[in-house]
């Protein structure tokens, strides 16, 4: 049995880790400690799962105490992003393996500090990359691995985040780019980790256009030109077309959203966290559109955008190769939807033949039944019948990083950024 210690008691930690160490995996995994600035975090996390009750509690610096006190094996990092690189190197200077919430960190350079690191330690790092796991996702890979695509030439990825999980992003901690490294990483570096992982290919050099166009001080739906409102406060959110949106009048109106937790509320009292702060702030410089053509180092070339506040959630995805072409279509939260939606299929289309569509098998579990499956190659090893490898390491963690840190470079620097200098290059601030 591994002994765990929680860095960052977050929700994302309590549900992806703790929960299931707790409910899936008392004969492999033992959760030893739990760190993290704000003591609300741990009564919260021990009122929700009260077998907690007895786990020590360390504040932010006592990282080096805790690993003394408890000796876990391993080290969970699942707080706010820019924590990340703490505690990932704290870990491996002392030989412990290290499993890290996605993204590993919040730029370039400290995606190359965590390499580094990593080289002159003993444990290793996997980024829990969960979107990898979804049913959709392994049988596009495995359709690719099967050559009926050929070689890979192009991939179309149009990524659609709708208007009640775009602007959460802007009422959080996100919105801060010191915080999150940006939208570019904190949510694209996931699908740019998609589509390395499917072509197996390296980003080389990347070009990009972003703006801010429906969140901020200069939004055209902004109701008053007011700065540190909040939604649970406002004297005009009625006027705010994104809180009437899904807000009624009497607070009937209940959306669920698996990256956004629904007992908020309760958590209005984390340190230095309000999950309410007006979308319409002029502190607010972090893009919510791009779009950006990737360069790979074995050829294929992508074609990429994200819209952070559209009518519905989803994507629509078209891989491109020398013997034909696969698309498909994905409406996340149906149930936020305002039309009936098609049930996910993958069409292939032979360059020279007829139409197939591929019918895939659906899990249960958070983000498409990826989330279990991943949890079960954390905490019982990676499935050895699988014919290829999906878990994250460092490498990839960074190459996603890097993917969005040039996406951001590019946008403010009007020029195609290379991955080759970014390795080389410190954090840019706004």
């Amino acid at each position: 049995m591994k002994k765990y210690a929680v860095c960052g008691v977050s929700n994302r930690a309590i549900t992806m880790f703790i929960q299931p160490m707790l409910r899936n995996f008392t004969q492999q995994a033992r959760l030893v400690a739990l760190l993290d600035k704000d003591p609300k975090r741990f009564a919260v996390c021990k009122q929700d799962h009260p077998s907690t009750q007895g786990v020590p509690e360390y504040k932010e610096d006592e990282f080096e105490r805790m690993v003394d006190e408890t000796r876990p094996d391993v080290i969970i990092v699942a707080g706010r992003d820019d924590t990340h690189i703490t505690y990932i190197e704290k870990a491996l200077n002392r030989d412990l393996d290290v499993i890290s919430e996605k993204p590993m960190t919040t730029n370039a350079a400290d995606s190359r500090r965590v390499m580094e690191a990593e080289k002159k330690s003993k444990g290793k790092v996997t980024v829990t990359f969960n979107y990898r796991y979804s049913p959709y996702h392994t049988k596009i890979k495995e359709t690719i691995l099967s050559g009926k695509l050929g070689r890979i030439t192009s991939v179309d990825l149009n990524w659609y985040i709708d208007t009640y999980h775009g602007s959460s992003y802007f009422q959080r901690w996100n919105r801060n780019r010191d915080h999150s490294g940006g939208l570019s990483i904190h949510k694209s570096s996931h699908h740019f980790d998609l589509i390395n992982w499917w072509l197996d290919q390296k980003p080389v050099e990347v070009f990009a256009y972003g703006d801010l166009n429906y969140y901020g001080n200069e939004s055209e739906y902004n109701p008053d030109q007011v700065d540190g409102r909040h939604c649970h406060t406002c004297e005009v959110k009625r006027d705010c077309s994104y809180y009437s949106r899904w807000n009624s009048r009497s607070n009937s109106i209940t959306v669920e959203d698996d990256h956004i937790t629904s007992d908020e509320k309760r958590k209005e009292t984390y340190t230095s966290y309000r999950p309410d702060q007006c979308i319409f702030d002029s502190e607010i410089a972090i893009e919510d559109t791009y779009t950006a053509t990737v360069k790979y180092d074995r050829g294929s070339l992508l074609s990429y955008s994200i819209n952070f506040s559209l009518p519905y959630e989803g994507y629509r995805l078209a891989i491109n190769g020398t013997k034909g072409r696969l698309e498909t279509t994905e409406f996340h939260a149906p149930s936020r939807v305002p039309f009936p939606v098609p049930e996910q299929t993958i069409d292939y289309f032979p360059l020279f033949g007829s139409k197939e569509v591929i019918h895939v098998v659906k899990n249960q579990g958070g983000h498409g039944g990826g989330d279990p499956l991943i949890q079960e190659d954390l905490f019982l090893g990676e499935d050895p019948l699988r014919p290829y490898k999906i878990l994250s390491g460092s490498e990839d963690g960074a190459y996603a990083v890097m993917t969005g840190e040039a996406v951001w470079r590019s946008v403010k620097e009007h020029r195609p950024i290379t991955i080759e200098e970014l390795m080389k290059k410190e954090p840019m601030h706004q």
